[in-house]
């Protein structure tokens, strides 16, 4: 445990706790030499006196501050903190974290090594069971589906209704669950403001603000458009993830039954759970990454495009089914083209227990290398 005698655990979840916060600041931090401060976003005028407190004594690692909202994107705690705070991304347990996999598999492509099947691989309805329950702690907790989406509904009411109030201020705060339920019907998809927000009363602009402030919450994702010079018909828009499949399932309703009923709508959950991931994978690791979509006016695509600080790339395609053709490589040949030798990897993954080469750097290959390498 990173908190003990020596480093108390204070929560600004408690109600006389965040009161004092706010009442008297600096008296607040005066006399806490280390501490962890939990929802430090409920209490913004404390960052003035933390930036006064470590400036005094500056011993490294004195305060670990967490919250719900990334505090890295609200000013006033990232203005008065600029220089002195290291931000940590904390998503989700990744699979690599429940199966007590190496979770190395980026580092692994990047550094040229050629895939691998390692350890037992997941297919079919177990791959389904894995997407839908996600990686919430408090979910995996729970024994049974109803139990797991009486908490993620819980759990979004919960951060719609009073995290957003920390770190935004909206005039419409009742039209957000009605928006994160019609994100959740396009997760995957190509970021429209103007329809979404004409779905829920909303503008096209205020859409996008409240998007962004969903994004700052850890509910959705939005990869930017992948772009170069050389190709002119690629499409400018930004693309939707969900950051946890149990939540988006919960609010898809897309529960067992229906999905045994209608594969079709299983799809957009599988590539948000490759794209949460990748993503789990990039936070942890030593290199600094970058995310895109790939995407043509013709809708030749690609799901996932990561670019480290050289330039090189690793292009991922999402299949649910077993087998790959070759035409699901199109998007992929297309994005090697235009990069040349700085293209290192062309995935395809899909649900499969083998490694299928197509040329000597494009492959299909199991879903079960995001935690098993």
């Amino acid at each position: 445990m990173f908190s003990d005698k020596d480093r108390p655990y204070i929560t600004l979840d408690d109600a006389g706790t965040l009161n004092a916060a706010k009442a008297e600041p600096i008296g607040f931090i005066r006399g806490i030499k280390r501490a962890v401060i939990d929802e430090v976003q409920r209490a913004p005028d404390l960052m003035l006196a933390i930036k006064a407190s470590v400036d005094e004594y500056e011993e490294p690692g004195r305060f670990l501050l967490t919250g719900s909202a990334n505090l890295a994107t609200i000013p006033t705690i990232a203005d008065s903190l600029a220089g002195r705070m290291a931000v940590i991304p904390l998503l989700p347990f990744a699979q690599a974290e429940i199966r007590s996999g190496p979770g190395r598999m980026l580092d692994r492509r990047f550094a040229g090594e050629d895939p691998m099947i390692e350890g037992d691989v997941v297919l079919g309805e177990e791959m389904m069971s894995m997407v839908l329950a996600g990686g919430y702690p408090g979910v995996l907790r729970r024994s049974t589906s109803a139990l797991r989406v009486s908490w993620l509904e819980d759990y979004a009411s919960l951060i719609l209704d009073r995290d957003v109030r920390d770190i935004a201020n909206i005039d419409q705060l009742h039209r957000l669950p009605h928006l994160l339920n019609i994100l959740a019907e396009h997760a995957g998809q190509m970021i429209n403001n103007s329809s979404f927000g004409s779905a829920v009363g909303l503008s096209g602009v205020t859409t996008q603000k409240y998007i962004a402030i969903l994004e700052r919450l850890f509910l959705v994702k939005t990869l930017v458009p992948w772009s170069n010079n050389r190709l002119g018909r690629l499409v400018k828009t930004p693309k939707l993830h969900f950051i946890d499949t149990g939540l988006l399932s919960a609010l898809r309703e897309d529960e067992w039954a229906r999905l045994s009923h209608d594969k079709t709508r299983f799809g957009p959950l599988l590539e948000n759970f490759v794209v949460s991931e990748l993503m789990k994978l990039a936070s942890w690791s030593g290199r600094r990454m970058a995310f895109s979509h790939y995407r043509t006016k013709d809708r030749d695509e690609v799901d996932v495009v990561i670019e480290d600080r050289r330039g090189r790339v690793i292009a991922i395609e999402v299949k649910a089914s077993a087998t790959v053709r070759a035409d699901d490589f199109r998007g992929l040949r297309q994005l090697q083209a235009a990069v040349g030798d700085r293209f290192v990897r062309g995935l395809v993954l899909h649900d499969h227990d083998r490694i299928t080469p197509f040329t000597e750097r494009l492959q299909a290959a199991p879903l079960s290398m995001l935690w098993s390498m």
